[in-house]
């Protein structure tokens, strides 16, 4: 039988493509080596079966021509990727070392050939060669683009602080117009860049990062990326935009993010599931700054799972991240304990909360910022109103984040009347049987204006009794334990130990 003169390619199952082999041959070390193992086909052709070239056939077809002619035709930025991933693939050397000095010469490029050639890159995302093809380009994308933006006169001028209206991206067509407007100089590149996928427009921010381009625009792209990709994206693809967002947003410098926006991307990421790590991140950034946020920013419905009312552990993570952040000015500090506390009287009457977790929500900030224990008094009369079934220890744990110094008289006369902070129930452990009520009973002085020194006075001995009352049962609670010890470390002993507050 003669030798097979025609070769018949199949590529990817999507195309058959016929060529001479001899010539095909004579340029592709690939179909050297595959040759020797193939054998002709019913027709009497030899038949070569490719499933995964990059490109599908309009890159072989294209490398079919340069071989047809000597490898002679000319490579541009329009071609040049489709060609270095198939002769690479079918290892044609001639053509590589074309492509290669092709790319050598990528910084003379238009801006339009580099965005076009990234774009070819993402149709071709299987190839490694298209990877890091990729990453060449986009770092020529992004040096182009400081390059122009230094360029452009009054570029610092057009950049707007992070709270400026045009931050606000309205759906309205004329707010839109006007953005473009007054902003096109350092901005016109932000609708360009959005063809291109996520892990590519991930690629482009680190770049710029890197590049120590201006954080405002950055930031700016960020929320206009967001917005515009967020209209067609899948919840996969919502999530991979909203974390990339996140980690970028994340290095760049605070001053530069808009904290207002930062609550809007929390309430996108918390029906998404983001990963934990990038979760983290959002909330030690907004809990860096907690004292620029208001009561609204804080009342997070809770997880559809939990049966709080609000998202309560949450806001504590918020207020770890303010605490851990480093030393803060007393303003700070008194700030975030007037905005805990209005949370705290807010979720007060939750009947779900737990008694641990407001109790954390009382002692969250150092005492030393509040000035008054006013809005805590009158959150544990709430909370003590809408749980009347707490134990014992667990009313006295909260009433013990009180200071009696910082009530006012108002406050000190309505708890002295206040039935749920005079009786305090408490239990006799050595009996187990019978249940003893101490009850701190409050004599009504009737004063007037002279005796308000007096009354004063009084209800101040009153709240030291109540204190030495909460000590007294914390003693005898530590003393049940040291019997309990020592009952069963020594045999020979029967000696019984002191009864406390009996």
């Amino acid at each position: 039988m003669e030798s097979c003169s025609v070769l018949e390619v199949d590529i990817n199952g999507e195309e058959t493509i016929f060529l001479n082999k001899q010539i095909i041959c004579k340029y592709s070390g690939t179909l050297k080596k595959l040759l020797g193992k193939s054998t002709c086909s019913s027709s009497g052709n030899l038949k070569v079966i490719f499933n995964d070239f990059p490109g599908g056939g309009e890159s072989f077809e294209l490398l079919s021509r340069f071989c047809y002619n000597n490898c002679e035709w000319t490579v541009m930025p329009s071609n040049v990727v489709f060609l270095h991933c198939a002769a690479k693939f079918m290892e044609v050397t001639k053509v590589l070392a074309q492509t290669e000095k092709c790319m050598e010469e990528i910084r003379y490029w238009a801006w339009p050939e580099v965005l076009l050639s990234l774009k070819q890159c993402q149709e071709l995302e299987t190839s490694s060669e298209a990877e890091s093809l990729a990453v060449k380009l986009m770092d020529a994308l992004v040096e182009k683009l400081c390059l122009a933006i230094e360029a452009s006169p009054s570029s610092a001028a057009c950049s707007p602080s992070p709270d400026s209206s045009l931050f606000r991206f309205s759906c309205d067509s004329k707010s839109t117009e006007s953005f473009k407007n007054s902003s096109s100089r350092i901005t016109w590149w932000f609708d360009e860049v959005l063809v291109l996928s996520p892990g590519l427009v991930k690629t482009f921010l680190k770049l710029m990062v890197l590049r120590k381009f201006d954080n405002v625009t950055i930031t700016r792209f960020l929320f206009y990326y967001q917005k515009v990709k967020f209209c067609s994206a899948s919840s996969n693809e919502k999530r991979e935009i909203l974390e990339t967002t996140v980690d970028t947003l994340y290095v760049l410098d605070r001053s530069c993010v808009p904290y207002k926006s930062l609550f809007g991307v929390l309430r996108l990421a918390l029906g998404l599931n983001i990963n934990k790590s990038v979760m983290n991140k959002l909330e030690v950034m907004i809990g860096q700054q907690l004292e620029q946020a208001t009561l609204d920013n804080l009342l997070v419905p809770s997880p559809s799972k939990s049966s709080h009312l609000y998202y309560v552990n949450l806001v504590l993570r918020f207020a770890k991240a303010f605490l851990d952040g480093g030393k803060r000015g007393s303003s700070q500090m008194k700030k975030v304990a007037r905005l805990i506390d209005q949370y705290v009287a807010e979720v007060a009457p939750d009947p779900c909360l737990k008694p641990s977790k407001f109790l954390s929500l009382l002692t969250l900030v150092p005492d030393s910022a509040r000035e008054s224990h006013e809005d805590i008094y009158r959150a544990i009369d709430m909370y003590l109103e809408a749980h009347a079934g707490l134990t014992n220890g667990e009313r006295l744990n909260l009433i013990r984040a009180l200071s009696y110094e910082k009530l006012s008289v108002q406050s000190r006369a309505h708890m002295s009347r206040n039935t749920k902070f005079q009786e305090i129930e408490t239990l006799d452990d050595e009996q187990q049987q019978e249940q003893k009520q101490l009850v701190l009973r409050v004599e009504k002085v009737e004063t007037s204006g002279e005796n308000e020194k007096l009354k004063e006075h009084i209800e101040g001995i009153q709240w030291r009794v109540m204190e030495l009352e909460r000590a007294c049962l914390k003693m005898q609670t530590q003393m049940e334990v040291i019997k309990k010890r020592t009952k069963s470390t020594s045999r020979g002993s029967n000696r019984s130990l002191p009864k406390l507050c009996s």
